[in-house]
């Protein structure tokens, strides 16, 4: 599975990050999402999706 974030759609929430720890960090200087792992492990697809889902501005595309 790939995820990939949108930096220009991504507003820093880190609501990605409080739903998948696992899988995505932000980045310090600004806030946005950082997929962690690329590809996805299979173990974390589901919270990837569960990430992407819980994102406000829809940045996160899962594939």
């Amino acid at each position: 599975m790939r995820v990939t974030v949108d930096l220009g759609a991504c507003q820093g929430h880190g609501v990605c990050h409080m739903s998948a720890p696992d899988v995505f960090e932000l980045d310090e200087t600004d806030g946005h999402a950082i997929v962690t792992s690329d590809p996805v492990p299979p173990e974390l697809e589901a919270d990837a999706q569960l990430g992407a889902d819980s994102c406000p501005e829809r940045a996160i595309t899962v594939a």
